[in-house]
């Protein structure tokens, strides 16, 4: 940290001379200066990667830290590196020697413009004619203000935008023009969905067992290389968001986390969308040390940076500035403070280069000056730009575009594209039973350890159970019984039913997690609803057995083994049905409230429909009867409970005559006179178990298949577009 300070202060040094007119050209003693006699170059050629494997070899030494030494790494020489031992990394076992094997990967976009309708208030334009370059073992920052495209610009270098984006451009990798394989490249979004409930290891162990083929042994040294990489060693045993009273990890810890978890595949480009989100500045410097470390072993780092802080700022090789899609600036960060200074915008004394920027280009300075123009009279200006913003934007647009920067990046592009590269290959994938199995225990997991989705469910079952029994205990085995039987077996459906919506939040959190997988391929469709079914069948059983239990017995229904375990298949059924109903209803919402909404919806209008309040023969036809009464889970259920416990039976009236259950019931249910008509009600549960889930993978298959046509369009717009 003492280094990193002692730059800073250099850097502060440096920008009083930057700041002055007279002084244009950098003092010897900033801290990121080119290669001697390279000053006035606006880009240096020689940043072009070597296509040679590098191998990379850490060892530890005793002391802890690392020594990386390099045989052809490409670095950028706009920067001074930070020495690796300055900053210790979590111990290893002693003697540790990590051998790595890594291809340089350059990435370089040319024209590119990316279009989404609706998006702008004037233009449907997101990106307009940008262009750039991504080396490997550099840093490449994507800074501009709010709306400026940042985001956009680095999904679409991804092939990652939303159904209604288009794009026009060319993207090389390494020279070619082709889409980036599968585990070449990793995506970190904004806001990833973490798992909280499992330690940093397990979640990063099961992540490789859904990303890479291969044996156990090469899955744990990808996850340890991954936790060293990025200084997660004194958390690796830590549980993610915490447990009953125990804290999660921090913001920066769990960004860092969400990295390391592309890590596993080893990626040649790195994308990262807003690495600084929600940090502080010790967070934010620490991780960009991370990231500063991680390009020097060789990968191509891509990320998108609203502002940050000095120290941060000197630590970017490369830097593309936006506003409102307008490529302002895109150069080595040195070149850039040149660039403002000769536009008329010097960087003041004590001010963030980034700061500074980003008050040039914003527009929303303008509101705040003229809010504050009385105060300026008396307090002085509220920044040194005194300009108009859009006319600011306008002169950095007309300088960049006639500077000798703008000249040499198309000269580096060309260079770039002329030298064809090995191109990428995909590293396999997972098997698909491996992927099903490994879901299925990871849910289990979680299961045991999330106690307010689960466990305390299942004490609010009991619970339940346990009240409706004693309410309706004691109620006998004669005739006039019967309407109260009915009513207690349509309480305990109806209620435990809707106390399943406490599984939503549940739902909702493994469908935004499966999405998070699905975006990166780390899973699939049919895998993930094949693992989420297999998962929860021992918990709802556990749920149907335990109630059943309580309730069967505490109500006196008949003492047969043969009946009870035929209520209790009913009831894991229902129970079965619903949690699809949940799934369905949490994947079309997709929030915690209109799911519950829906859900309290839906199911009143199944429980007024089951036949209870008004005998289903009796319903209304249109609506009520056809179709509302049949789509009802709770009616089948019922039914089937109701077959089980009166089909066989009779009840005497007087001394002569007797009734069968079917004509007892005859006034309260609607029920089928044929013994085997309860199993066609079971049949019919699973039926519609198995239906909601189709529709969750029609639903989840069309939003991928969605995702996919946009790549197989970037793809097209590439072959199609300034062909070579």
């Amino acid at each position: 940290m003492e280094e990193i300070q002692s730059q800073s202060d250099h850097y502060r040094s440096s920008s009083s001379s930057a700041s002055s007119p007279a002084s244009r050209v950098p003092s010897s003693n900033f801290f990121y200066l080119r290669k001697p006699g390279a000053l006035r170059q606006p880009i240096s050629f020689e940043d072009s990667p070597d296509w040679d494997d590098t191998d990379i070899e850490v060892k530890v030494e005793e002391g802890g830290g690392d020594s990386i030494r390099t045989a052809n790494t490409p670095v950028s020489p706009s920067l001074s590196k930070l020495n690796s031992g300055s900053l210790p990394s979590p111990p290893l076992p002693e003697g540790a020697i990590i051998a790595r094997k890594i291809a340089g990967a350059s990435l370089v976009w040319k024209d590119l413009t990316v279009t989404i309708k609706g998006k702008r208030k004037y233009s449907d334009k997101v990106v307009k004619s940008s262009n750039g370059y991504a080396l490997p073992g550099t840093m490449t920052v994507i800074m501009g203000p709010a709306k400026s495209g940042k985001s956009t610009l680095l999904r679409a270098l991804a092939g990652r935008l939303p159904d209604s984006a288009r794009i026009y451009g060319e993207v090389f990798v390494n020279g070619v023009k082709s889409r980036m394989p599968y585990g070449s490249y990793g995506f970190v979004e904004r806001e990833t969905m973490l798992i909280g409930s499992l330690t940093v290891r397990e979640y990063l162990y099961y992540s490789a067992l859904l990303q890479l083929p291969g044996f156990l042994s090469k899955k744990r040294s990808a996850v340890e290389d991954a936790i060293v990489a990025m200084s997660l060693g004194d958390y690796a045993n830590k549980l993610i968001g915490g447990h009953c009273y125990m804290k999660g990890l921090p913001s920066g810890e769990r960004r860092r986390v969400a990295i390391a978890r592309e890590l596993v595949m080893r990626p040649h480009i790195l994308f990262i969308d807003e690495p600084l989100y929600h940090l502080d500045s010790v967070s934010a410097l620490l991780m960009m040390v991370t990231m500063k470390k991680l390009a020097n072993t060789g990968c191509t780092l891509i990320f998108t940076i609203y502002q940050s802080s000095t120290e941060v700022f000197g630590l970017f090789d490369r830097i593309c500035l936006l506003s409102n899609g307008n490529t302002l600036f895109f150069g080595e960060t040195l070149a850039c403070l040149q660039h403002f200074s000769n536009a008329g915008f010097p960087c003041p004394i004590m001010q963030s280069p980034s700061d500074h920027f980003l008050r040039a280009i914003n527009t929303d300075f303008d509101r705040i000056i003229a809010m504050c123009k009385n105060w300026q009279d008396d307090h002085g200006e509220l920044s040194s730009v005194n300009m108009d913003t859009a006319v600011a934007i306008r002169t950095l647009e007309a300088t960049y575009k006639s500077s000798a920067d703008a000249a040499a990046v198309e000269n580096m592009i060309l260079k770039l594209i002329d030298k064809e590269g090995p191109t990428l290959k995909s590293k396999g994938k997972a098997n698909f039973v491996g992927k099903i199995a490994v879901l299925t225990w990871r849910s289990l997991l979680i299961m045991s350890r999330e106690w307010k989705y689960y466990w305390l469910r299942l004490i609010l079952y009991m619970f339940l159970a346990i009240c409706i029994g004693t309410v309706f205990s004691g109620l006998g085995h004669s005739l006039s019984s019967v309407g109260t039987r009915v009513a207690a077996v349509f309480v305990f459906v109806s209620f435990t039913s809707l106390l399943s919506i406490a599984g939503a939040p549940a739902q909702l959190k493994e469908t935004k997690i499966y999405a998070c997988e699905e975006a990166n391929q780390h899973s699939g469709t049919f895998v993930f609803l094949i693992g989420q079914l297999l998962s929860s069948i021992p918990f709802l059983f556990l749920l149907s057995v335990s109630s059943s239990l309580v309730f069967y017995f505490l109500i006196g229904l008949r003492d047969e083994f043969s009946l009870l375990m035929y209520f209790t298949l009913n009831f894991f059924m229902c129970l079965l049905v619903n949690e699809g109903l949940v799934l369905l209803v949490a994947t079309i919402c997709q929030n915690i409230f209109w799911s519950i909404i829906v859900l309290v919806t839906i199911h009143m209008v199944m429980m007024l429909s089951a036949g209870y309040f008004r005998i289903r023969s009796a319903l209304p036809r249109p609506v009520w009867m056809y179709p509302v009464s049949y789509i009802a889970f709770h009616t089948y259920s019922i039914q089937g409970l109701l077959e089980n416990e009166y089909i066989g039976t009779s009840f005497a009236v007087g001394q002569v005559r007797s009734l069968s259950g079917y004509q007892a019931l005859q006034s309260a249910y609607d029920i089928s006179a044929d013994v085997n008509s309860k199993w066609g009600n079971l049949l019919i549960l699973f039926l519609m178990a198995v239906g909601y889930r189709v529709l969750v993978f029609i639903l989840l298959q069309f939003r991928v298949r969605k995702t996919l046509s946009l790549r197989c369009l970037f793809r097209c717009n590439q072959n199609t577009n300034n062909p070579r």
